[in-house]
């Protein structure tokens, strides 16, 4: 089991995610109102997120959202800008949460290949749990929670896909600074984002 003090950095706010945001931290609380135990809070952001803000691919939309709040008031984002709302709601009810990263083809067997973003949440049980609120607004795509058992939005199946060790505190620096400069979701589909994990220096 982790301490609180290992736990800590799996708490804190930073700009995206920005859990402290008055819009974040009105639905952090909404969703906690009933003050649900810690596994049906869980659950309950998860499928809020997962539900109610539309990948913007599926949607048609060309918004392009990075931080926690940008994501909740704009109601769409890729899945990296889902999975910092994630974390912020539940870091600000004081659940554990970090962001885990696969890389994917894009479409199909082969490149180009695609950073995709998820989310871990720490279940004193179990440890480390990793879960995927992309969306299941997609074919084949039926992300769900179910500890112990993991059910994510894709799996690893092809050369080159590979799903990255480790849970982040906080989001890669490189892909902050690539979504940032992302003028729309056609941008994106032209030039998908592939980055690869940072150096300890980098975080």
């Amino acid at each position: 089991m982790l301490s609180p003090a290992q736990l800590a950095p799996y708490l804190a706010f930073s700009p995206e995610l920005d859990g402290d945001h008055p819009a974040v931290a009105a639905l952090a609380r909404e969703l906690a109102a009933d003050q649900p135990p810690a596994r049906l809070l869980i659950e309950r952001s998860f499928v809020w997120v997962r539900d109610q803000i539309s990948h913007c691919v599926d949607a048609g939309r060309e918004e392009v959202p990075v931080s926690a709040s940008e994501t909740l008031l704009q109601g769409t984002g890729f899945c990296y800008a889902k999975s910092h709302l994630l974390a912020a709601l539940l870091r600000a009810n004081q659940l554990p949460c970090g962001l885990v990263y696969q890389r994917l083809t894009w479409s199909g067997e082969a490149a180009p290949f695609c950073l995709h973003g998820l989310n871990a949440v720490y279940l004193p049980e179990l440890g480390w749990y990793r879960l995927d609120a992309r969306g299941n607004s997609k074919p084949g795509v039926d992300a769900q929670f179910s500890p112990p058992l993991e059910q994510l939005a894709y799996p690893v199946q092809y050369p080159g896909e590979c799903l990255y060790p480790g849970v982040y505190a906080q989001p890669w620096p490189e892909l902050v600074r690539q979504l940032r400069a992302c003028a729309s979701v056609s941008a994106y589909r032209a030039a998908p984002i592939d980055c690869f994990p940072p150096a300890k220096s980098d975080l």
